[in-house]
């Protein structure tokens, strides 16, 4: 039985700039930074979520990466450039001061907070195009 996700990957163009965004930027925790030759595994989490680790994997040719071949790593950039690369949803308790210190920090967003019927989110793009919702979801209703 599947129990939870461990590692997802955020395609990168460049590691150290999606360091920067993601750990100073974001305020994520640093979880694996491991030279392994031609390959560097570098994953980070959001606080207080230590058992999801996002790998932020360069799109680059590799043999020991998941981009063996110059043209699929272009097909690949074009599609970072043009925002198409499937990604997910944060949560926060506060959209819309996240939002503010987020804009604070040089964050670029695609859509300021609004209300929705699921909570109030906003939208935010990295450095290299990858799109995230984040998402202050509404209280559940209570129980009486």
């Amino acid at each position: 039985m599947i129990q939870r996700l461990s590692h997802c990957s955020i395609f990168v163009l460049d590691q150290d700039i999606a360091y920067d965004f993601y750990v100073n930027k974001l305020g994520f925790e640093p979880r694996m930074d491991l030279d392994m030759g031609e390959w560097r595994w570098l994953t980070v989490s959001p606080k207080g979520q230590p058992d999801l680790e996002l790998i932020l994997i360069p799109v680059k040719p590799s043999q020991a990466g998941p981009f063996k071949e110059e043209a699929v790593c272009e097909s690949v950039r074009q599609l970072l450039a043009q925002g198409c690369m499937p990604t997910g949803s944060f949560i926060t308790a506060d959209c819309r001061k996240t939002y503010e210190e987020l804009v604070a920090k040089g964050v670029e967003f695609a859509k300021p907070p609004k209300e929705q019927f699921y909570g109030i989110e906003c939208a935010f793009k990295d450095p290299f195009g990858n799109k995230f919702s984040l998402t202050q979801p509404k209280p559940a209703p209570s129980q009486s």
